[in-house]
């Protein structure tokens, strides 16, 4: 079985990047991608990428808590790094009514943005979203025509919002909240709905590490990493009622699929 862990925050530290990625490799992710959550850590996740051909990729974008910051010009930064080829979506963009980091119509000017770059470039969206369905849905049905894809990245949502979202042809993202049983109630009843031909599993390192690792549980990683991404399968047999190894083909192809990788 090979994985692929599409949501990976940039490590703090990237000198431990190596390190991680060994770890990746061990447990057979085989790949990773960095999210870009303003544009100063796009530009650092594409270095990244690039300095590990075939092995790390990036997305390009600007999250809703840093909308307001965004420079004068960073829809022309974006596409910049979208013209690069380790650069596989731009996100992570969308809305987060949750926090309100940043005022509401900032976010929707910036999230609608970035939905125009993707569009322009052809490259699938990475989206984020917390307590702001209804906002996102509006915005995502206006351009769903002309977008090559979209993930929505650590769905947490409910059984109702999910089946919108794949209406849209979204794609579903599932990191370890699906292995809490206290705050994952609403997501670990609509994974049982989730058609294998949605599903992305990625593990939002260094967040969200998978509860009840038990024999999983790899000495010295304290965070979450890559390494932790069968794991988030393992949680996902029962409530899918589906093999393992199918949930790792499916994710794999999935993810080859939405980021258009040979």
């Amino acid at each position: 079985m090979q994985w692929f862990d599409v949501g990976v925050n940039v490590p703090s530290d990237v000198t431990t990047l190596p390190s991680m990625l060994e770890r990746a490799a061990n447990a057979n992710v085989a790949k990773i991608m960095l999210t870009g959550t303003d544009i100063s850590i796009s530009q650092q996740a594409s270095a990244l990428a690039k300095a590990h051909p075939g092995q790390v990729f990036s997305t390009a974008g600007i999250h809703p808590h840093y909308a307001q910051h965004a420079a004068i010009d960073y829809r022309q930064q974006i596409k910049a790094l979208a013209e690069q080829p380790q650069v596989l979506a731009i996100g992570e963009c969308g809305l987060d009514f949750n926090r309100d980091f940043s005022p509401r119509d900032i976010q929707l000017a910036v999230f609608e943005a970035q939905l125009v770059i993707a569009c322009e470039t052809g490259l699938p969206v990475f989206l984020h979203e917390r307590d702001a369905f209804d906002a996102q849905y509006k915005l995502l049905h206006q351009y769903r025509k002309q977008l090559s894809g979209a993930l929505v990245h650590c769905f947490t949502g409910n059984t109702e919002q999910m089946q919108a979202y794949l209406e849209l042809g979204c794609y579903i993202g599932i990191t370890g909240w699906v292995t809490d049983e206290k705050r994952g109630g609403d997501l670990r009843e609509a994974v049982k709905h989730l058609p294998i031909e949605r599903l992305i599993l990625e593990t939002d390192a260094p967040y969200l590490k998978p509860k009840k690792l038990g024999s999983d549980k790899i000495t010295g990683v304290k965070q979450n990493e890559p390494c932790y991404l069968p794991a988030i399968a393992k949680a996902l047999t029962a409530l899918m009622n589906t093999p393992l190894t199918a949930l790792a083909d499916a994710s794999l192809r999935n993810s080859h699929d939405l980021l258009a990788i040979g």
